[in-house]
């Protein structure tokens, strides 16, 4: 989130709470990544890490990224496998952290193709992660397969599926099976339970539509929280603290989403405000979902309320937006701030990107949640199924016990008469459950082709509607152009639009091929090359260009940074290495890759770099740029100069 968000929100809450006794605090004591550090083993630190929930409370996730990513060099070079993949693990959890789920679920995913080499806490920390990150993608389905693996596993003996039955739009059902599974759980002065269980019945009713009723559990769970917050008899952790602050402040914020559906604005804005404050100050470094909703609920009060510049204000505030309907809650807000103020242009551009995002996938989506919610009840079907085959053998054996015990005396030749007619009826009875559950899984199989067909399509299209509307910002850059004096200016829009392209050049490269996962290297290279002269018409034209990268294939993870590396160098031949435009210019790009090793090289015969470029190129965007790109492809870049001209060069994997 922001720090804008933090300004706006967070003093705001702050006036209005009452400081504690203020204690001098050691800050090596408080800093998380430190202690991390200085934890003696390998399986300290992967424990220590999971147990702390403030663990971003001194430095950003981006810096423990950096730290885990030296570890898991580390371990490379000292060959130490089960080193690695918990510091993989830890990755897959910051990523998750921060709202990037695609690299989390990637991560994790790998990791869990070497499960028989994790022992069983690893592998139930590693499933809850992939079951939290499947539930924000959306991947319903696949959520069904990691709680079957927890069963497996011995993690769990029955799946329940409320949660993500309220995923798929059934909240009735989602709270009348949460109600059933955990009523009776509950102990009588377990205060933090009740105030969960009171909070999560109000939330399916809120998403429901019954927003009195809602308020009403929504009190009750405040109530509680607030009786397990005072609660001075019993000694708690600091995740325990920190646990029910968040949840105070989830409650608080949606007393407030109550507040605003009921339109009692008045009411709503300071629940709403003390909720973001009290998520921001207990979730540091992590994406909250709740905390975007409740800010965009803000926006929608002061609009009504006719505080345009306030509302104006909020929607301002740079969110980490994760799901389709919150971007368009916020675009449809913009809509009606344009429609207050008189600027219908505007108006209708953001009414347009809601058209465009709903024809995108508003149909698909529908059609992959039937195509989803008939999974699961399939699956559940054969869950019930199990559990019904385990009861009747057991009665079966009871019965067998009593018959036993009663017909000792019987003859011989009509027991083995009974236990014959018995047998013929347990063939009969798992021949037709058989073919039943045949019948089921083939039926699941035809709705998951048909789900994957559908998702390639979305992807495409996803793609394509990338590609356009980085034109579109690369549009917006050249009208700017034409409208700046500034020499400086109109060179750093130009620049900007370079990127840009390189960008969009990758999605166009994407939804054009048959394979989504990766991209031909080839001739991606030569259309950038070619987008960079053009813009350079004069000298670029005079240059000979060497392109050997043929057979080559590259991920969108390792296309996009490669694609704003290379744009950068290209660009900077034509800008700087031939200023007098000789015609006997050459550049060289050479990219090979070998099973998981790669090489890239660039090199040019212009002018090479000056004596201070080592100075230059602490202050120098491009090469900070580079530097930080060549970063993502784990990899360092390296710089030799010539007489003639410069090389460029680096390894990746």
């Amino acid at each position: 989130m922001a720090k804008r968000l933090g300004t706006i929100v967070f003093f705001i809450f702050t006036l209005s709470v009452c400081m504690g006794i203020a204690q001098d605090i050691d800050p090596l004591e408080d800093d998380a990544l430190v202690q991390f550090q200085n934890e003696s083993s390998v399986s300290d630190r992967f424990t220590y890490f999971f147990a702390t929930v403030n663990r971003y409370n001194s430095h950003s996730a981006y810096d423990w990224l950096d730290t885990i990513d030296r570890y898991i060099k580390n371990s490379e070079k000292a060959k130490d496998s089960l080193a690695i993949k918990q510091y993989q693990l830890i990755q897959s959890q910051i990523y998750f952290d921060i709202g990037d789920y695609n690299k989390s679920v990637s991560l994790s995913t790998k990791l869990y193709s070497d499960k028989h080499k994790l022992d069983l806490k690893t592998k139930e920390l590693l499933l809850d992660l992939l079951d939290a990150n499947y539930s924000q993608l959306q991947f319903y389905d696949k959520q069904v397969e990691i709680r079957k693996q927890k069963r497996e596993l011995g993690l769990k003996n029955n799946i329940s599926f409320y949660d993500i039955y309220s995923n798929l739009g059934l909240h009735r059902q989602a709270m009348k099976d949460y109600i059933y599974e955990n009523q009776k759980t509950i102990g009588e002065n377990d205060y933090y339970g009740k105030a969960k269980y009171q909070n999560t019945i109000g939330n399916y009713l809120l998403l429901d539509k019954s927003t009195s009723t809602a308020l009403t559990h929504f009190g009750t769970a405040k109530g509680y929280i607030d009786v397990y917050n005072n609660d001075m008899s019993t000694v708690k952790t600091e995740s325990e603290i920190i646990q029910a602050n968040l949840l105070k402040g989830i409650i608080e914020g949606n007393i407030g989403k109550c507040y605003v559906q009921m339109n009692q604005f008045d009411k709503a804005i300071p629940y709403l405000e003390s909720s973001i404050a009290i998520i921001e100050e207990n979730n540091i470094g992590r994406t909250s979902s709740e905390a975007n909703e409740n800010v965009l609920a803000l926006a929608e009060s002061h609009l009504r309320m006719d505080r345009l510049k306030v509302a104006k204000d909020y929607l301002d505030i740079d969110l980490e937006l994760t799901k389709a309907s919150q971007i368009v809650k916020k675009n449809r807000l913009f809509a009606a701030y344009y429609d207050r103020i008189g600027d219908f242009k505007n108006q209708a551009i953001y009414l347009q990107k809601n058209v465009r995002i709903q024809d995108s996938l508003e149909v698909k989506e529908s059609s992959i949640k039937r195509q989803q919610i008939a999974a699961i009840i399939s699956e559940e079907k054969l869950d019930d199924s199990r559990r019904t085959n385990n009861r009747m053998k057991l009665e079966m054996e009871q019965n067998r016990s009593e018959m036993e015990a009663m017909d000792e005396r019987t003859n011989l030749v009509f027991i083995s008469l009974i236990f014959t007619l018995l047998g013929f009826a347990g063939l009969v009875f798992a021949y037709l459950k058989s073919i039943k559950n045949q019948r089921l899984i083939a039926e699941q199989k035809h709705i998951i082709e048909n789900s994957l067909v559908e998702k390639d399509s979305l992807l495409k299209e996803i793609h394509h509607r990338v590609k356009n509307n980085l034109q579109m910002v690369s549009s917006l850059l050249s009208l700017q152009t034409k409208n700046t004096r500034s020499k400086a200016a109109i060179e750093a829009l130009e620049e900007g639009k370079s990127r840009v392209k390189a960008m969009a050049l990758i999605h166009q490269k994407l939804y054009q091929n048959d394979d989504l996962s990766v991209i031909e290297m080839q001739g991606y290279i030569e259309s950038l090359v070619n987008s960079v002269q053009s813009v350079f018409k004069k000298g670029g034209h005079n240059i000979n260009i060497t392109i050997d990268a043929e057979g080559v294939e590259l991920d969108i993870d390792r296309a996009i940074p490669f694609g704003l590396i290379l744009n950068e160098l290209v660009s900077n031949s034509f800008k700087y290495a031939f200023p007098e435009d000789k015609e006997n210019g050459k550049i060289y790009i050479h990219l090979r890759k070998n099973g998981d090793q790669g090489f890239f090289e660039y090199t040019d015969n212009g002018i090479g770099l000056p004596d201070d470029s080592e100075e230059r190129a602490n202050s120098s965007m491009g090469i900070r740029l580079m530097n930080r790109l060549v970063n993502q492809l784990q990899s360092t870049l390296n710089i030799d100069k010539s007489t003639e001209g410069v090389r460029f060069w680096f390894n990746f994997k």
